[in-house]
């Protein structure tokens, strides 16, 4: 069964991944390219990569609605709160939704405010929207109209923090997530922190105490606990074009669980993720060795002599946490493979 896809924010790094493995998924065919800078110009003068390869200019898809009714699938690698602005009941009874930016990840409008600065455009929807983890929500994801991609901070921090909380194994209070990622994460805009003589060649952390990815930790991590969860997440911007890397601390309840038990616990809580890699003892995870691909890299260890468990994860933040995960939500909603135009082994060097 082949199935249509429409593409929103069809200029910006999620959307040229959207569009690269799109291309190399056998049941999908790409109907168009929505982009508000770009339209009528040919999708290869904004991503040269795709010269000859894909024959598509983009258009101006402010009539929605009606181009809705010719696709299956909606991606909206838009702007935060403006797919909530534009999606309509007409438009989710023609097509499926799964939504790159922040607005239905969070479920609580007024913490939305607090940490985008706006007030949400479409609360209504939030009832309806599933939060887009696969591994942890497929169950939910199968039988949605609208689906929250989540964020690439907390895709690489839940999913490797999720079977401590699930087996009662750390103390909740105790959670530190210390992350970095690549360039890419801040998007393609023209930007001052972003130009090449301001981070090449530097490291720093950012968004101290208040990055907008923390709630959406915090919300995800609460569920798997059963109760309510604050931490401390802190980023970091590293001179790489893409990759995550989360290192995580947190006190363990059992001081008889060890760093082979605990390599046991997360392979048996993640036995059959095809994308989900408990490393080896000896191995850490790192960026290199998931670059390109949908895989996310997770090495458990428990430090005997401070009585915490360190968990290192790595995805790449532009497929895992963000574009590969969105196809992966597609092939659940539509009943492929889960796998499907994802199996791509990750590139090096």
């Amino acid at each position: 069964m082949m199935i249509k896809v429409g593409i929103l924010g069809a200029s910006g790094y999620t959307a040229n991944e959207l569009v690269r493995i799109l291309l190399g998924h056998k049941e999908v065919e790409i109907a168009w390219l929505g982009s508000q800078s770009q339209i009528d110009k040919p999708y290869h003068h904004s991503y040269q990569n795709f010269f000859q390869i894909l024959p598509l200019s983009c258009i101006d898809a402010s009539e929605l609605e009606s181009l809705c009714k010719h696709i299956d699938v909606l991606f909206c690698a838009t702007p935060h709160n403006f797919c909530a602005t534009i999606l309509t009941p007409k438009v989710l009874e023609s097509t499926k939704v799964i939504d790159l930016s922040a607005d239905f990840r969070l479920r609580d409008i007024e913490t939305f405010a607090a940490h985008y600065h706006t007030t949400h455009a479409n609360p209504t929807l939030l009832a309806q929207s599933v939060y887009g983890l696969c591994e942890l929500n497929r169950a939910q994801i199968k039988p949605a109209r609208l689906v929250a991609n989540p964020g690439c901070y907390p895709t690489c921090s839940i999913l490797s923090l999720a079977p401590l909380l699930a087996n009662n194994l750390i103390d909740l209070d105790s959670i530190i997530i210390d992350a970095k990622s690549g360039t890419s994460g801040a998007g393609r805009k023209a930007a001052l922190d972003s130009l090449f003589c301001e981070v090449n060649e530097s490291f720093k952390a950012y968004s101290i105490t208040s990055h907008r990815h923390t709630p959406e930790i915090e919300q995800a991590l609460s569920e798997i606990a059963k109760e309510p969860i604050t931490l401390s997440f802190t980023p970091h911007l590293v001179p790489m074009n893409r990759g995550i890397l989360a290192t995580s601390y947190a006190r363990l309840r059992d001081p008889k669980v060890d760093s082979t038990a605990l390599r046991h616990i997360y392979k048996d809580f993640y036995k059959g993720e095809y994308f989900v890699r408990v490393l080896d003892h000896g191995l850490s995870a790192q960026t290199r060795w998931v670059k390109g691909s949908n895989f996310i890299d997770i090495a458990p260890y428990v430090d005997t002599r401070t009585n915490r468990i360190i968990i290192t994860a790595s995805i790449d933040n532009l497929i895992k946490g963000a574009s590969g995960q969105a196809v992966q939500n597609m092939n659940i909603m539509c009943g492929f493979r889960e796998s499907s135009g994802l199996e791509a082994a990750p590139m090096f060097p």
